[in-house]
């Protein structure tokens, strides 16, 4: 019998003193941020992204 693959679940590292920003590129992508220079950075190649977090 074939054997079950575990799901690998990733996970950001936390980091203190680190204020984390959340955005969601589209549908299914979304990426931790760490400033809002980056954000701009983002939204030039993704129009469409959004903070959520």
């Amino acid at each position: 019998m074939p054997r079950k693959k575990k799901q690998l679940i990733l996970t950001q590292p936390v980091k203190e003193g680190l204020k984390a920003i959340k955005v969601r590129l589209d549908h299914r992508t979304v990426i931790t941020l760490a400033n809002m220079k980056a954000l701009e950075f983002w939204k030039k190649r993704y129009p469409k992204a959004e903070v959520i977090g």
